[in-house]
């Protein structure tokens, strides 16, 4: 006949492995024990701790009883000495000390904005200029943070935030999305250029226009309709603009305008990285506000020290911005 296969504890058809408790163990007690196994001596190792022998004992007493009892040192007429107990239980002991200093470590890092990570997004024209100036800075104070970025609009971003995602999002009031739930740090409000052909009638002497004198012209922008765009100044004027191009991408529109097929409108945070045969004419609108560049983050939810620290940097930035 066959040998049966050997079958383990646990497995099917064989015998069950018992159910183990364990104990809670504190770590004070812990502490107390491995201080003791350092010095071979409850005296000495009271002395280093701070505490009274007799504290030192108390714990030692109820790390035994947690354990079952067993005693992890033998007392000696002079000091003590591990008992075989004692010797299984150092390496354990000493792993979660070692433990709880490396969360202590990164928990003091993370304070200090000298550890940790920062998640954030921006919305693509403050990544012109804003980001990289206030990232710049940041990094040189602060290297061991981890930092991750996204880009997107300014309702994709709040939405990253919302979900946990992110832990910071430069957003604007372009779009009309909801920012009344978020904790919102100002950073600045921007103003407006329309950029024109370095040819055009208006480029000479760059002075300030109003977007009427440009009512007639083909306009380049990310959306066929003004609604939630930055020409929404031109609906504030009273005309509705005419989109020849769609060119989402500021970099392609620059190229756009230069050839002569339209004008577009221009954030301040754009403004520092236009190509030199465009120019730039600062637009009055004195009937709405300019648009509002915040840092945002999360309300209700404790940021990531890193956070406040990045907005700082960004603050810093601002000044770096024309217009």
């Amino acid at each position: 006949m066959a040998a049966m296969p050997k079958q383990h504890p646990g497995q099917a058809g064989g015998p069950s492995s018992p159910a183990v408790d364990v104990p809670d163990v504190s770590t004070v007690w812990l502490r107390a024990f491995l201080a003791v196994a350092r010095h071979g001596s409850f005296t000495v190792a009271a002395r280093r701790l701070g505490w009274t022998q007799s504290a030192v004992s108390r714990q030692i007493s109820s790390l035994e009883a947690a354990l079952g009892g067993a005693p992890l040192f033998d007392r000696l007429p002079r000091g003590v000495r591990l008992t075989e107990a004692g010797r299984v239980l150092v390496p354990y002991a000493e792993s979660v000390a070692e433990t709880l200093h490396g969360a202590a470590r990164e928990l003091t890092a993370l304070h200090q904005v000298a550890g940790g990570r920062l998640r954030f997004g921006a919305f693509p024209t403050a990544d012109a200029a804003l980001v990289p100036h206030a990232l710049a800075a940041f990094r040189t104070r602060h290297p061991g943070v981890r930092l991750s970025r996204e880009e997107g609009l300014t309702p994709r971003l709040l939405d990253r935030l919302s979900s946990g995602h992110l832990d910071l999002a430069v957003v604007s009031t372009t779009a009309g999305a909801p920012l009344e739930s978020y904790d919102l740090h100002h950073l600045l409000d921007e103003s407006l250029y329309v950029a024109v052909p370095a040819d055009h009638p208006l480029a000479v002497p760059r002075g300030p226009v109003r977007l009427g004198q440009l009512a007639d012209a083909d306009w380049i922008s990310g959306s066929s309709r003004p609604e939630g765009t930055l020409l929404d100044a031109a609906l504030r004027q009273g005309f509705r603009p005419r989109v020849a191009h769609v060119v989402g991408e500021w970099t392609a529109k620059q190229g756009y305008v230069a050839a002569g097929l339209g004008v577009a409108l221009v954030p301040a945070l754009a403004a520092e990285s236009v190509r030199p045969d465009i120019a730039l004419l600062p637009v009055l609108d004195e009937s709405a506000p300019a648009r509002a560049v915040y840092a945002a983050t999360a309300r209700g939810r404790s940021p990531a020290p890193a956070a406040g620290v990045f907005v700082l940097a960004l603050r810093e930035a601002v000044a770096r911005i024309p217009g």
